[in-house]
């Protein structure tokens, strides 16, 4: 089920952080917003609701997983949460960690900027991902996410 021209069926679509069977979790290349991540789901489907209640389940744990790893890791201001899927009709959750000095806070980093990117808080930030994403596969290395 999966279809050549979807950039997330041809490519992991970033770093690739954790793969499941049924999913895998890459952490984006968004240069002002480096804790930005994606839960992707390997079948190509568009909606939640094409998935059956288990495959639901099984998708918002690993969504809520990498969350939790999010926030005991970095102690961000927010953490946001969306499933747009408009540019690219292939499920998938984007989880940001998001801190009040980023560019775009509290607007979403969709929408306009609010302040000039701070490079030094964005690479002190960078340089904790490593743990971050050992964090994440940590959390998914559980037999009910396998």
């Amino acid at each position: 089920m999966n279809d050549a021209s979807c950039p997330l069926c041809a490519d992991a679509g970033g770093a690739l952080v954790f793969q499941a069977e049924k999913f895998r979790v890459i952490r984006a290349q968004e240069a002002a917003f480096p804790a930005f991540y994606r839960v992707v789901w390997t079948a190509h489907v568009a909606e939640l609701s094409d998935l059956d209640l288990e495959d639901r389940a099984l998708c918002m744990a690993a969504v809520c997983a990498v969350e939790q790893a999010l926030r005991e890791q970095l102690q961000p201001t927010k953490v946001n949460l969306a499933a747009l899927g408009n540019v690219v009709p292939h499920l998938h959750w984007h989880v940001v960690a998001r801190f009040d000095w980023d560019s775009h806070f509290p607007a979403p980093l969709w929408g306009s900027p609010q302040r000039p990117v701070d490079g030094t808080a964005v690479a002190a930030l960078a340089a904790r991902l490593d743990a971050v994403d050992d964090a994440i596969a940590r959390a998914l290395s559980v037999s009910c996410f396998l």
